[in-house]
C-alpha cells in the first residue's frame, strides 16, 4: 500500500468505472489512512479509528464495484452483506456478528490457497514418490524371525529396485504412464450426518459440533481406480493440505481482517425506519442497535479465536429514496462520518461505459462471439443511440442504472447469439437502423419496456 497514493486509487478505479469522481476521492482517502494508521507510533496508533463511509445513490451507479475495486487493489479481505438480512435477536433473521465470521472464513480460504501454491513444487516432489510407491511396491518384509541379511548380499537388489525406480520416474516425468490406471487410497471427505437448526447467533454452535464429530470419528480412506494423471492431482492437493501449516494461515487471517478488512453493507437504508411507526420498524432500530457496538469496535468470538472490529473498515451503501442518512440513531450516524452522494447515470455516461472501462461491455460481447469466429463491430451512432433508449426506459419505468444496459444488450443481440453457430458471415456490423429494429417497438410499448427491459 505504501506505493500506492489516492491519485494513483483513482486513476485505477477510473479504468473500470465511469464517472463518481467524489466516491473515488473518498474511498481513495479512506484506504490511504489505513496505511497512515500503520506509520504512527504505537501509542497513537490503536487511537485512530476508520472513517467509515456511507454511498448514497440509486441503484446501478457503481457502489458495490467502487467498493470492490478497492478492496482488490489494496489485497484487503472483503465481505458484502444486505444489511437487510439481519434482525435483532428474537427476530427470524441473522445474527450481526456472522458477517464478521464469514468474513474471517473467506479470509482462511483465501490465504490457504495461497500457501498451498507455495508449496506447490513440494507437493509434486512428494506425490511423485507417492506413485513411484504404487507403481513399484516394496518388497513385503518375511514373517517369523529372520536373519539381517549383509550388506554385500543385499547391494544388487538394491541397486536394481533403485535403477527401476528411476526409470519408472522419468516414464511418469514424460508422460508415458499418464493413461496407466492404478489404485490409490484417498481420503474420504464425508461429513458427520447431524445437523443443528440452530436459531439468531448460533451459527458457530453447528460448526463446532461437526469439527468435534469430524475430529472423534476416525478418518477413513478408499481405494479408488483412477489414471495416473487425475491420481497425481489428487495426491498433489493431498500433499500440499498437509504442507500447509493452518495455526498460521490462522493467525495472518486474523491479523489481516483486524486491520485490513472491509465490509461492506449494502441495503443500510433498509434498516432504517421512515416515520417512527410501530410493528416492523421497532425491529429495523433494532438491528442499528445491534450493529452498532459491531461498527464502533468490539471482540467478536469466532472458532478460530477473538476478532476485533475496532479497524474494520465499513462502507454501507443505500438508495435513501424516502428517508436520509439522518433518520439513522445518532449512535450510528456518528459512526459514518463521510458520506458521499453517487451522480445518476445519464446517455453520456451510458455511452462511456459501454466502450472505455477494460471489461466494457462491448469488448465482452465482442470476445464471446471471437469464439464462434464472428467479428463484432459496434457504430458509433449505435452505441448512441443504446444509450439514449437506456436513459428514456430508465426515466420512464424503474431508475436501474447501468444494469439497464445489460438488459438491453440481451435484447439486441439475442438472434445473433442465438444464430452465431451457423451464420454464414464472419462479420457482423451492428448500426442505428439495427438498434432501432430491435428496441424502438419494445421502448415505445410502456408495459412491453417494464417486461422485458
Amino acid at each position: 500500500m505504501q506505493d500506492i497514493k489516492p491519485t494513483d486509487i483513482v486513476k485505477a478505479l477510473d479504468r473500470y468505472i465511469i464517472g463518481q469522481h467524489k466516491a473515488k476521492r473518498s474511498v481513495a482517502i479512506a484506504l490511504r489512512n489505513r496505511w497512515r494508521r500503520r506509520q504512527v507510533e504505537d501509542e497513537l496508533r490503536d487511537e485512530i479509528t476508520p472513517k467509515n463511509v456511507i454511498l448514497i445513490g440509486p441503484t446501478g451507479v457503481g457502489k458495490t464495484e467502487i467498493a470492490r475495486r478497492i478492496s482488490t487493489l489494496a489485497d484487503s479481505p472483503f465481505y458484502k452483506v444486505e444489511a437487510s438480512k439481519f434482525t435483532e435477536v428474537g427476530y427470524v433473521g441473522r445474527d450481526v456478528e456472522s458477517m464478521v465470521r464469514d468474513l474471517l472464513e473467506l479470509t482462511i480460504t483465501q490465504l490457504k490457497i495461497r500457501e498451498q501454491e507455495s508449496v506447490q513444487i513440494k507437493a509434486m516432489q512428494l506425490a511423485e514418490e507417492r506413485m513411484l510407491d504404487i507403481l513399484l511396491p516394496k518388497p513385503s518384509a518375511p514373517r517369523g524371525f529372520a536373519l539381517q541379511p549383509t550388506a554385500a548380499a543385499e547391494t544388487p537388489d538394491a541397486n536394481t529396485d533403485s535403477g527401476t525406480r528411476e526409470k519408472l520416474r522419468q516414464m511418469l516425468r514424460d508422460g508415458k504412464l499418464d493413461d496407466r490406471v492404478v489404485d490409490v487410497d484417498v481420503a474420504e471427505r464425508s461429513t458427520p450426518m447431524v445437523e443443528i437448526f440452530s436459531n439468531v447467533g448460533m451459527e458457530e454452535m453447528g460448526i463446532n459440533f461437526k469439527d468435534m464429530l469430524g475430529g472423534l470419528l476416525p478418518k477413513s480412506t478408499k481405494k479408488r481406480k483412477m489414471k495416473v494423471i487425475e491420481a497425481m492431482e489428487v495426491l498433489a492437493q493431498e500433499e500440499a493440505q498437509s504442507l500447509v501449516d493452518m495455526d498460521k494461515v490462522v493467525k495472518q487471517a486474523i491479523d489481516k481482517v483486524e486491520q485490513a478488512g472491509i465490509i461492506f453493507l449494502d441495503e443500510i437504508d433498509k434498516i432504517v425506519g421512515s416515520d417512527g411507526r410501530q410493528g416492523p420498524d421497532v425491529s429495523r432500530e433494532g438491528v442499528q442497535r445491534d450493529l452498532l457496538p459491531i461498527v464502533e469496535g468490539s471482540t467478536v468470538n469466532t472458532k478460530y479465536g477473538p476478532v476485533k472490529t475496532d479497524h474494520i473498515l465499513f462502507i454501507g451503501a443505500g438508495a435513501f429514496h424516502a428517508i436520509k442518512p439522518a433518520d439513522m440513531i445518532p449512535e450510528l450516524q456518528g459512526r459514518f462520518p463521510i458520506r458521499v452522494e453517487l451522480e445518476s447515470l445519464g446517455a453520456a455516461e451510458f455511452v462511456r461505459i459501454l466502450k472505455e472501462p477494460q471489461n466494457a461491455l462491448l469488448l465482452q460481447y465482442r470476445a464471446m462471439l471471437a469464439t464462434e469466429g464472428i467479428e463484432l463491430v459496434f457504430a458509433d451512432e449505435a452505441v448512441e443511440t443504446i444509450a439514449a433508449i437506456a436513459e428514456e426506459v430508465n426515466t420512464r419505468t424503474e431508475n436501474i442504472g447501468a444494469r439497464r444496459l445489460h438488459t438491453m444488450m440481451e435484447c439486441l443481440l439475442e438472434d445473433i447469439l442465438f444464430d452465431a453457430p451457423d451464420l454464414p458471415s464472419d462479420k457482423m456490423v451492428i448500426d442505428r437502423a439495427y438498434v432501432e429494429s430491435r428496441l424502438a417497438e419494445i421502448k415505445d410499448d410502456e408495459d412491453l419496456s417494464r417486461y422485458i427491459l
